[in-house]
């Protein structure tokens, strides 16, 4: 698909969606709320053009398919997974990728595929680093610094995004929900992303308010963002706490696909346990 000079193409965009939400982050620990309010309008703004570049302009996520199923139901699965996981912003298994692609974008991601796809990756990087703009990668537990079991996340992402602690399974699922229910209301939900939603809004305080199986995109918005509210501080120290062992202890590959030559674990806490980091 053709594209007009000077328009940030989606990895570009991606990039700047980090850059963003770093910022962000920064605003909010220097108490600068101004700043932080205006950058995040500016995060809204990059990621609704994220959207227009990936769903095409006048498509809003659910969308009815099969008017422009073409070319992008023979994207490779790297770019499907690859856009799913940019969709929900946080690390992800399978399952949930698979779900999230089939309700906002056409065509299905074959699960069969998915099986080997992360060390397809590890092997093309190892083979030749940063080839690609991206490679599909392991979450990486806080006190091992060891992939994740069964958790994809995007090597674009800052290293903090893909380590996983204790709190980080509840804070990534709801920035998900977050992330997909704003998205779902920038248009017309489809019958799969409300199966979607509600599969989030059951598990969130406050998510529901009308009938079964229904979600009002905005109000599981703001409930997830509430509850996101108390858990992200914590969450957040935790990862930086370990993305700062991994930078120094990690070489690169490593720092995509974790390690699994030596225990590399946080000093005074305790081992996570398997089901901290599955979703």
């Amino acid at each position: 698909m053709s594209r007009s000079p000077g328009v940030p193409t989606p990895d570009e965009l991606e990039t700047r969606i980090a850059e963003l939400r770093a910022a962000v982050r920064r605003a909010m620990a220097a108490g600068d709320r101004a700043r932080a309010r205006e950058l995040r309008a500016e995060l809204r703004r990059a990621e609704t053009a994220w959207d227009d570049a990936v769903l095409g302009d006048g498509t809003a996520p659910g969308a009815r398919r099969g008017e422009d199923d073409g070319p992008r139901g023979l994207l490779p699965v790297r770019e499907q997974v690859h856009q799913a996981l940019t969709l929900l912003g946080a690390p992800a298994a399978p399952k949930l990728i698979g779900s999230v692609y089939a309700a906002f974008f056409p065509g299905e991601i074959p699960g069969s595929r998915l099986t080997s796809l992360r060390r397809d990756e590890e092997r093309s990087f190892r083979t030749a680093p940063y080839a690609r703009p991206y490679y599909l990668c392991a979450a990486l537990t806080a006190d091992l610094l060891a992939p994740a079991r069964g958790l994809l996340t995007v090597s674009t992402w800052p290293l903090e995004q893909r380590v996983v602690g204790p709190l980080s399974p509840r804070t990534d699922f709801l920035t998900s929900a977050l992330r997909l229910a704003e998205h779902a209301g920038r248009g017309t939900p489809s019958p799969d992303v409300q199966r979607l939603l509600w599969r989030f809004a059951s598990n969130i305080p406050g998510a529901v308010t009308g009938t079964v199986g229904t979600v009002d995109p905005a109000v599981l918005a703001e409930a997830a963002r509430a509850e996101l509210d108390v858990h992200r501080a914590p969450d957040r120290r935790r990862r930086e706490s370990a993305a700062a062992r991994a930078r120094k202890r990690l070489d690169d590959a490593e720092q995509l696909f974790g390690t699994r030559l030596r225990a590399l674990r946080d000093p005074g806490r305790r081992p996570a346990i398997n089901g901290e980091t599955d979703r």
